[in-house]
């Protein structure tokens, strides 16, 4: 990215309106599961459609991959991930936010053992949650206490693990866990927890989220959304036979030596996506200047990150973004994006390429106020 569009598109005090172009060859850009995971269509125009959370998970997943690079080492720990791809529930993500802040989500539960037997199986699995505690001057006897921070499926995963080895120990665990009492946080304490949750995790600063689950970090309204995008003509979604020489079960080895499998795809589609970064919630969650320029990085470079055979062969064409001097506006949005027009070649009527395709960008008379970057296109 040059320095003038770094000065431009990467200021989150500016209002930024983008465009971005992509295209699919021989692949699923999005499956529907609702549809046998045919590629998404609109039923009546049969145009393409690709989710704003598909699009969102490939942003995610390479902030994911780069944080880690030698650029971004003095600000890891604000790269982290929300929503993992295959990872921590969210719950689990919130409960980071309280003890770092020092939040107690619980009093805990506490009794006395006498058992020796009980006392000897506690010291020696120490199950998750729970501590044994020795006696001190101030108590003679062994103490089994829970924290309470265990959410309920946690709790009873871990009791169970427990009752296979010694239902006695369970039944104890059990009763000291209903001892522990829910301590429900102040909203100060709650900003608090929101606040650490946007300062440490890429994708809440940008996207938002709702954290009001089981812990209760709050919620965060994402000052950049995107759209669902819309393929520029209408797609002709596939369902292919696929043979795989091998079978899935033993006893169906001396039966068969190939089985049937599926795959679904599109021959070819250009997509037309919309997206809007607002500066006033950006102000509110703490986006920075380096934080656009990955977001930006992530739109151009993300597609080489998620090959797959599934997906055929995606790639972006064209990120147009339109830069307001006024946090609310210079002009309305709908007449920004129409100054970018994809659309077929004379003469094409099965589209297979990029080349089957012009894509006009309109520079003339631009709106007081407003600059178009052209970051790829």
């Amino acid at each position: 990215m040059t320095e003038q569009a770094t000065k431009v598109c990467c200021d989150p005090a500016k209002k930024h309106d983008f465009l971005l172009v992509f295209e699919v060859t021989d692949g699923n850009p999005n499956g529907d599961p609702d549809a046998g995971n045919l590629p998404r269509t609109d039923p009546e125009t049969m145009e393409g459609l690709v989710t704003d959370v598909a699009l969102k998970r490939k942003v995610r997943n390479f902030v994911a991959t780069v944080a880690d690079d030698e650029e971004y080492r003095d600000r890891r720990e604000a790269l982290n991930i929300y929503v993992e791809h295959k990872g921590a529930a969210l719950n689990a993500q919130h409960r980071k936010a309280y003890r770092a802040k020092e939040i107690p989500t619980s009093e805990p539960g506490r009794e006395k053992i006498e058992d020796e037997v009980l006392i000897e199986y506690f010291a020696r699995v120490q199950p998750e949650g729970f501590t044994l505690t020795e006696p001190t001057d101030g108590s003679e006897a062994y103490e089994l206490v829970y924290s309470g921070e265990l959410s309920k499926g946690d709790l009873s995963a871990v009791l169970d693990m427990i009752g296979d080895e010694n239902p006695q120990a369970k039944k104890f665990a059990e009763k000291v866990s209903k001892k522990a009492k829910e301590i429900k946080p102040s909203r100060q304490q709650v900003e608090d927890a929101r606040q650490w949750m946007c300062e440490h995790f890429f994708d809440i600063r940008m996207f938002g989220a709702v954290m009001t689950t089981g812990v209760n970090a709050g919620q965060v309204r994402g000052p950049l959304q995107l759209t669902f995008s819309r393929s520029v003509d209408p797609i002709i979604p596939q369902d292919l036979a696929i043979t795989r020489v091998a079978v899935t079960r033993e006893e169906e080895q001396d039966q068969k030596e190939t089985e049937i499998g599926r795959k679904t795809l599109i021959p070819y589609g250009l997509y037309v996506g919309r997206g809007f970064f607002s500066p006033h919630l950006a102000a509110q969650t703490g986006v920075t200047a380096e934080d656009l320029e990955l977001f930006w990085d992530a739109l151009i470079y993300m597609w080489d990150l998620d090959r797959s055979a599934s997906r055929g062969t995606m790639s972006l064409r064209g990120l147009y973004v339109f830069t307001h001097e006024k946090k609310y506006g210079n002009a309305p949005v709908h007449e920004l994006f129409e100054r970018v027009r994809p659309s077929l070649k004379d003469g094409v009527t099965s589209p297979r390429r990029f080349s089957d395709y012009t894509v006009e960008v309109d520079e003339t008379d631009m709106p007081e106020g407003v600059m178009l970057t052209r970051l790829l296109g």
